[in-house]
């Protein structure tokens, strides 16, 4: 039994249908301007030649910037970190932002909204499913993102995040141009990283004109918050329900 998990675990990195069309941890490559980023994209088997397949963006925290991709090629923690990927009904875009820069940098913005671009055109996924989410620095990159790109998107998911402005009213012109986008936020009560008081402040932003949002925060839980909101057994069909439409724009 536990060998045969291993086997899985560890095994089929990238499977290659007999058409060309391939599953797994795949790399990338975009470009902008003279430089070239790689980024990842996961293809769970279920989804592997399928047409109009939804897409979740997601932005990792300050700790993964590098280059080259930052999910492992092999290995156990590997195994079971694309174990877990092939669970989830979507394919899952993963670039990765370059270290001493953050993604609401005018440069990572433009190389995360061209590897969404290339993902759509290669894989032929559904524009009206593309869904944003992001932890920690990702979770402020996300509101960058969406407050930037809001036609883009069909719902965000923020964790542990929080307003990528540093002056003035930093959530009201955030909440504002976030709009209808349907949004779920996730954070915890202790977390000594990002402050709380962050996501509170963007939920009542977005209560304020009405906006379509949910938060959860939970007691005694730091910074590691993403535990609570990846075991949250409604999150992807709440996530998947949810379409883009031109009003959201």
């Amino acid at each position: 039994m536990r060998v045969g998990l291993l086997s899985v675990l560890l095994g089929g990195l990238l499977t290659t249908a007999a058409n060309g069309q391939e599953s797994g941890l795949l790399n990338r490559t975009v470009k902008v301007g003279a430089a070239s980023y790689t980024y990842q994209v996961y293809v769970p088997q279920s989804l592997r030649g399928k047409p109009n397949a939804p897409v979740i963006l997601f932005l990792h925290g300050i700790g993964q910037r590098g280059a080259g991709g930052f999910l492992p090629a092999d290995g156990v923690q590997g195994g079971m970190v694309r174990h877990y990927l092939e669970q989830v009904p979507a394919i899952v875009l993963l670039p990765q932002c370059r270290r001493g820069s953050y993604w609401s940098d005018a440069e990572m913005d433009r190389m995360v909204m061209g590897s969404l671009e290339q993902t759509v055109a290669e894989l032929g996924a559904d524009t009206q499913r593309l869904y944003l989410t992001g932890v920690s620095m990702g979770g402020y990159g996300a509101w960058h993102l969406a407050s930037h790109h809001p036609e883009k998107f069909a719902a965000l998911v923020s964790i542990c995040g929080g307003s990528p402005l540093s002056n003035g009213d930093r959530f009201a012109p955030i909440a504002r141009k976030v709009g209808q986008i349907p949004v779920w936020v996730f954070h915890g009560a202790a977390d000594k990283v990002v402050p709380v008081s962050e996501s509170r402040q963007m939920v009542e932003a977005l209560k304020a004109m009405k906006a379509n949002v949910r938060y959860s925060e939970y007691e005694g839980v730091g910074h590691n918050v993403w535990l609570k909101a990846l075991s949250e057994q409604e999150l992807f069909p709440w996530m998947l329900r949810q379409r883009r439409h031109e009003k959201q724009g």
